[in-house]
């Protein structure tokens, strides 16, 4: 069972650290478990809202799989000692992926892990993250940003656009978008394409034929899928299902399929797969299929191109 350690400091925001906690409760409500973990350097944190959290002092043991989460606070304050930021560093280098939620950007940086990223962070503090930690490239008004296992995040609700990304990237945009309807959150969030899953970028809408297309598409996305299977599904035709699908979310089926196949076999190319194996495994015939498409601008086939 991954475990997620939340890294608590003085002043923290109480969303901050609740939001990507309910993220990853309800993945494991859905059948994806989570050991939820609180540390700090004292017993007792005070958040910013008033309410005064518990806290481990002792580390668990992390492996690879695991995620640390460094929620933001209100400054000033001191984010951690040279030794937390160590294990943030460590857990990094061992492979393992570490989370800032507004402010928490600054921790990450201090451990110099910010170091020729790409990172955001609350649009109030982009230019003091900036200012502070100058190796770093921070991208303004985004919501998230993923850069080599370092995700950073705008405060708030940001912090749970950061962890549903964390969960589709683990478990299929699927499960996120069942989390994110658990949680009666909005599944569309502004962003840069590079930044929003495709489950989040086209869920917005209020079809739900169209949602029971995309869930059967999102299970099934490594298969081939014809229209006709669609159609079957649904009890539509096959014309009724792609003018449903292209009125609701601008592309036609298989576009939305190539799109959730490019992202999955990019977050294996992430965690060190080959091309070859990354373009097999998301249904892909070869490598140059998955090379041609990734090259691609805007990457994803418009619906003239997928019909």
């Amino acid at each position: 069972m991954p475990r997620v350690v939340f890294l608590l400091v003085p002043r923290v925001h109480l969303l901050d650290v609740a939001g990507p906690a309910q993220v990853f409760s309800t993945a494991g409500d859905l059948g994806h478990p989570y050991t939820l973990t609180y540390v700090a350097e004292e017993p007792e944190v005070a958040t910013v809202q008033g309410l005064v959290l518990r806290a481990e002092t002792a580390w668990p043991s992390l492996a690879p799989d695991d995620l640390i989460v460094v929620p933001g606070w209100r400054g000033p304050t001191r984010p951690a000692s040279a030794g937390t930021l160590r294990r943030l560093r460590d857990h990094h280098a061992s492979g393992g992926t570490v989370a800032g939620v507004c402010a928490g950007a600054d921790a990450l940086g201090r451990a110099g892990l910010l170091d020729g990223r790409r990172c955001t962070t609350h649009h109030t503090v982009q230019d003091e993250l900036a200012r502070l930690h100058p190796r770093a490239e921070v991208v303004k008004d985004a919501l998230y940003v993923e850069d080599d296992r370092i995700v950073t995040s705008a405060g708030v609700a940001g912090g749970i656009d950061a962890a549903l990304h964390l969960v589709a990237a683990r478990h299929g945009p699927r499960t996120a978008g069942e989390a994110a309807r658990a949680m009666l959150v909005h599944m569309h969030r502004d962003g840069t394409a590079e930044q929003v899953s495709p489950l989040l970028r086209w869920r917005s809408h209020v079809d739900e034929t169209v949602h029971r297309l995309q869930d059967l598409i999102e299970t099934r996305f490594a298969e081939r899928l014809p229209l006709r299977l669609l159609a079957e599904a649904t009890g539509c035709s096959e014309r009724t299902v792609t003018r449903l699908f292209s009125r609701a979310t601008g592309l036609t089926p298989l576009a939305y399929q190539t799109a959730l196949r490019l992202e999955r076999a990019g977050h294996l190319l992430e965690r060190g797969a080959t091309a070859e194996t990354a373009a097999r495994a998301v249904g892909f015939e070869d490598a140059r299929a998955l090379r041609r498409l990734r090259a691609r601008p805007g990457r994803t086939m418009h619906s003239k191109e997928a019909s």
